[in-house]
């Protein structure tokens, strides 16, 4: 969106803007930038796309989604909760577990697959590389006996490939390129480089970086399944206690755990 907002400014300056209010809220764009477009904006909150329909059985999900990412345990784990019923949610330390629930509750034709942050580059150990990139079609569209579907769940779809699109049932890998400090308070921000994670500076990077959980997060139409591995205590690049804060996190919300 902030691209949108560069183009606007550098190349239609005749052009008027018609925006939500809400546009430039921390989780759109910055103020600032929004604000340089002075008096060309005229807000119309009718504007404002609140409610999703991407899960015809959970209309809450995003708003449940916002307040994990945002750290708001009491009133996540609430919505989480009334959603339960009818968008089961588990959480699991098992890739083959998560596989198998997705599996067990896909019915007919309904679509399952792995979903990852691009971001997520020390899952490989687990089987899931991001760097492979998936070919969009098949993963959607092909049938249960094409190893290039989702449904074989070899190939990982990124927030790039998914983003306007959904599964009914999707496993989560979460890795920690998003990872919750030691007390669990706020989140750390990371990006590998070379043989280690670097911290993420800048506002923008990690708003990206939370953006792309959030899409992650609201994909599945029917139910989904957080995979956080256990990390490996030879490896300093996935250690244990890292993988462990984001769990600890999770549980927090109410989850399954399988």
């Amino acid at each position: 969106m902030e691209e949108w907002i560069r183009a606007l400014i550098n190349l239609f300056p005749d052009w008027k803007i018609y925006a939500s209010p809400e546009v430039d809220e921390k989780n759109y764009v910055p103020k600032t930038i929004f604000e340089s477009l002075g008096n060309r904006v005229v807000r119309n909150k009718k504007l404002h796309l609140k409610t999703s329909v991407r899960s015809f059985r959970s209309e809450r999900l995003s708003d449940a989604v916002e307040f994990l990412l945002a750290g708001d345990i009491a009133r996540g784990k609430e919505l989480f909760d009334n959603l339960s019923e009818k968008y089961p949610i588990a959480l699991s330390r098992s890739l083959p577990k998560a596989k198998k629930w997705v599996k067990d509750h896909a019915r007919g034709s309904e679509r399952y697959g792995i979903l990852a942050s691009s971001g997520a580059k020390r899952l490989r150990p687990e089987g899931i590389t991001v760097d492979k990139k998936a070919d969009v079609c098949h993963w959607f569209l092909s049938e249960r006996n094409d190893v290039r579907s989702s449904f074989y769940m070899e190939d990982v779809a990124t927030e790039f490939d998914v983003q306007g699109l959904e599964l009914d049932w999707a496993v989560v890998a979460w890795d920690i390129n998003l990872r919750r400090n030691a007390d669990l308070q706020i989140w750390d921000y990371k990006r590998f480089r070379g043989t280690k994670w670097e911290q993420i500076k800048k506002e923008e990077d990690r708003r990206f970086l939370m953006n792309s959980y959030r899409v992650l997060l609201t994909r599945a139409r029917q139910g989904f399944v957080i995979f956080v591995p256990f990390g490996s205590d030879t490896d300093i690049t996935r250690l244990p206690q890292e993988y462990d804060s984001v769990y600890s996190y999770l549980v927090r919300f109410g989850f399954e755990e399988l």
